[in-house]
């Protein structure tokens, strides 16, 4: 696994214009959609006992709500509120910056286990039937980010937001990167444009057979770190 040090040094380029093609394939502009919407539908319904259990908890721990909804910039560059299960106490926005930092005391009890898990982010799944989301595409961003685009960045508005990408495996362990402090600052510093370029990766690379890849990595990267989490104590306060 790379080291956080070498991440910061990280220095991802941009895919030349001529190369960003993907976007532009039939399986983007049509196939994945109806992907997305017939998994998405059959993985709530099987799930749905799961969203009971996970939603009772966070209820029992923190109260309501439930879920956690914010804007997020979205395919064709129309913004969107993002579903995730709540995993920080109420109006953690408004007392904090938009970056998790590393033990953030923002984060609930059971939101800690909900992160290290990626169960907050099942509740994408309501994004994706709805349209707004896939399950294999860029990390959706900050608005605050996303009307800075400019330049070939702009070609992420190009394939829908998803759960996961690129960037989701070289980053996967993001608060250790942005630290205890500062954590807006450090995302801003070393993460941004790398993640950015690996977003306009996705966007010249776009197929059927780059979603299955990303899948694949992601699941085990994940269980890697659930594992991790559960069963040896990683990164716990």
């Amino acid at each position: 696994m790379t080291s956080v040090e070498e991440l910061k040094k990280l220095k991802i380029d941009f895919p030349t214009e001529e190369k960003i093609i993907g976007y532009k394939s039939f399986y983007n502009r049509v196939v994945k959609r109806i992907i997305d919407f017939i998994l998405a539908l059959i993985m709530i319904i099987v799930l749905s006992p799961l969203f009971i259990v996970v939603s009772v908890l966070i209820i029992s721990d923190d109260g309501f709500p439930v879920f956690y909804r914010a804007q997020r910039g979205g395919y064709k560059n129309k913004p969107f509120r993002i579903y995730k299960f709540r995993s920080m106490i109420n109006n953690a926005d408004k007392i904090g910056g938009g970056t998790t930092a590393l033990n953030d005391s923002r984060i609930t009890k059971i939101g800690s286990f909900l992160r290290k898990t990626k169960l907050d982010e099942f509740a994408n799944l309501f994004n994706i039937l709805r349209g707004e989301m896939s399950f294999i595409g860029p990390r959706p961003e900050l608005l605050q980010y996303t009307d800075q685009y400019e330049g070939v960045e702009r070609y992420i508005f190009e394939v829908r937001p998803g759960i996961t990408d690129y960037s989701s495996d070289v980053f996967i362990n993001l608060d250790e990167i942005v630290g205890g402090e500062n954590a807006d600052e450090m995302y801003e510093k070393y993460v941004l444009k790398n993640k950015n370029a690996l977003r306009v990766k996705y966007a010249a690379e776009v197929s059927f057979r780059t979603d299955v890849k990303i899948f694949f990595k992601t699941v085990l990267d994940v269980l890697k770190k659930a594992f991790g989490f559960i069963f040896k104590k990683e990164h716990r306060g």
